[in-house]
């Protein structure tokens, strides 16, 4: 499988790190500004990550639908059918890794 870095947009990886420089000296270090993000529950978190994934499953699948029926380019539906696939690589491996922690939860001795 490959990593989350080749399939994320690097705009997004930029903006990430831009916000974990701000930690180590930024104004949010200092308590002159609040991150919005750090307010969000990693349950919110995941309600969200798993809302865009549907959304983009969706796009793609009627971008799929247009380019049948004539309505989008081949081009699009090829870049549609790509975020899909990633989309859909990234949600598996988010899903073996949760059922992966709770088994290792599940073994734990009482």
């Amino acid at each position: 499988m490959s990593d989350i870095s080749s399939i994320r947009p690097n705009a997004i990886v930029q903006g990430a790190y831009g916000k974990a420089s701000k930690l180590n000296g930024g104004p949010a270090a200092v308590g002159q500004d609040v991150d919005a993000a750090k307010t969000e529950s990693f349950g919110d978190m995941l309600r969200n990550a798993a809302a865009q994934s549907v959304q983009n499953v969706r796009q793609g699948d009627e971008t799929a639908t247009a380019g049948l029926a004539g309505k989008a380019g081949i081009q699009q539906v090829v870049e549609a059918t790509m975020t899909m696939e990633s989309t859909v690589r990234v949600s598996v491996a988010v899903r073996d890794k949760i059922v992966e922690a709770y088994q290792d939860i599940m073994r734990m001795p009482i």
